[in-house]
């Protein structure tokens, strides 16, 4: 069994209130949820409004499979033209870990 885990690090475009923020946050997190059935959520800087960490893990049983559904989560958010992506932190956890 592996695990695989991903952070993003977002800052938000023209966004001037947690209100408008979660408007921007929650589609993005629904979004990955729902293409690649992994788990997700915001996991940090709630409370600053123009920046966002989303959190997001997946499990398989086969390494390859688990960098490809990990690649094209981060080719989603990177390709969403409301938010910047300043970084990615990516960890593989295998058994023996």
């Amino acid at each position: 069994m592996y695990v695989g885990t991903l952070s993003f690090d977002l800052l938000l475009g023209d966004v001037r209130s947690l209100k408008e923020k979660r408007s921007v946050v929650r589609p993005i997190v629904a979004e990955l949820h729902r293409k690649y059935a992994v788990s997700v959520a915001e996991v940090g800087d709630q409370d600053l409004h123009r920046r966002a960490r989303i959190g997001l893990a997946v499990v398989s049983g086969d390494t390859g499979h688990l960098t490809d559904v990990m690649d094209r989560c981060e080719r989603l958010v990177a390709a969403r033209p409301e938010v910047e992506l300043l970084s990615v932190r990516r960890r593989l956890h295998g058994d023996e870990d």
